[in-house]
C-alpha cells in the first residue's frame, strides 16, 4: 500500500471561461457561498493528514500569498503559465512528485474522503458514468486502467483532477514531463496527456472511485452562477 507524503495543487490558469469573474480574481480564490474553492482542497488535505502542500501559481500570483500565512503552504511560480498549457505547472512542480496527490486548485470538494492518502495504484479519482459524455472517460479491466478517451463516450469512468503517484510512478511520471517540455518542446498539451497518451504503456494505473456529489468542477460562469446566485448578474448581462 502507497501513502500520500504530499500534495501539489495546481493554481496557475487564466480562467477565461469565468471572466468577468477571474480579470481580477484567480479562479481557485474565487468565493462560492462565502468559501475559497480553494479552501475546501486544503482544508480537505489537512483532514486527511496531508500538510506538506505546494500550490503553483502563475496569474496573478500574489494573490495567494495569503495561503502561506492562513495554511503554510509553499509557492511555486510558473513563468510559463501564460504561454503554456498545464504541462508546465507540473513541470515547475516535479521534484514533488514521488508520493503525490495532484489536485486542481478550482475544485469544491464536499466530501474529505476522496482526498484519503492510502491508495494501491498510482492513477485518478473517477466517476461511473452510465450515459453519454464528451469529458476524459476511461475503460478498467479488473482494477486496471486499459484505454482513455478524449472524447468521452458512453459508459465508463470519468476521469477527474485528482490524481495520486507513488513514489515509482513519481520519478517516472518526472522524466516523462522532462521529456516532453524540454527534448520534445510539447508545451501545449496537458500534463495529464502525458501519462494518459505520450507514455501510457509505462503506466499501470488504477482509479478511485467515487460518485458525482463528492466534488464539483467549475468550469463555467454559467455554472458558477448556479452554485452562488451572486453571480448571476454576470450571466444575464451576456
Amino acid at each position: 500500500m502507497n501513502k500520500v507524503k504530499r500534495a501539489i495543487i495546481m493554481a496557475a490558469g487564466i480562467g477565461k471561461r469565468m471572466e468577468p469573474v477571474t480579470l481580477t480574481t484567480p479562479k481557485p480564490l474565487v468565493m462560492v457561498n462565502g468559501v475559497r474553492m480553494i479552501d475546501t482542497v486544503i482544508r480537505g488535505l489537512r483532514k486527511n493528514g496531508i500538510f506538506e502542500i505546494y500550490v503553483v501559481v502563475g496569474f496573478l500570483k500574489d494573490q495567494f500569498c495569503v495561503l502561506e500565512k492562513e495554511y503554510g503552504v509553499k509557492i511555486l511560480e510558473n513563468p510559463f503559465y501564460d504561454s503554456c498549457n498545464n504541462i508546465s505547472s507540473l513541470y515547475v512542480a516535479r521534484e514533488y512528485i514521488e508520493d503525490s496527490i495532484i489536485l486542481d486548485g478550482d475544485q469544491i470538494i464536499y466530501n474529505d474522503s476522496i482526498l484519503s492518502p492510502e491508495f494501491e495504484k498510482s492513477g485518478y479519482n473517477a466517476v461511473w458514468i452510465d450515459g453519454e459524455t464528451d469529458e476524459w472517460l476511461m475503460q478498467v479491466d479488473e482494477g486496471r486502467v486499459v484505454a482513455c478517451s478524449k472524447a468521452g463516450g458512453v459508459g465508463g469512468w470519468q476521469l477527474y483532477s485528482i490524481s495520486r503517484w507513488s513514489a515509482e510512478d513519481g520519478r517516472k511520471l518526472k522524466a516523462h514531463l522532462e521529456y516532453e517540455f524540454d527534448e520534445k518542446q510539447n508545451r501545449q498539451i496537458y500534463w495529464d496527456d502525458v501519462v494518459m497518451f505520450c507514455h501510457f504503456d509505462e503506466y499501470d494505473l488504477g482509479i478511485r472511485p467515487m460518485i458525482k456529489s463528492d466534488i464539483i468542477e467549475v468550469d463555467s460562469l454559467r455554472e458558477l452562477a448556479a452554485l452562488d446566485s451572486n453571480y448571476k448578474k454576470y450571466v444575464e448581462e451576456k
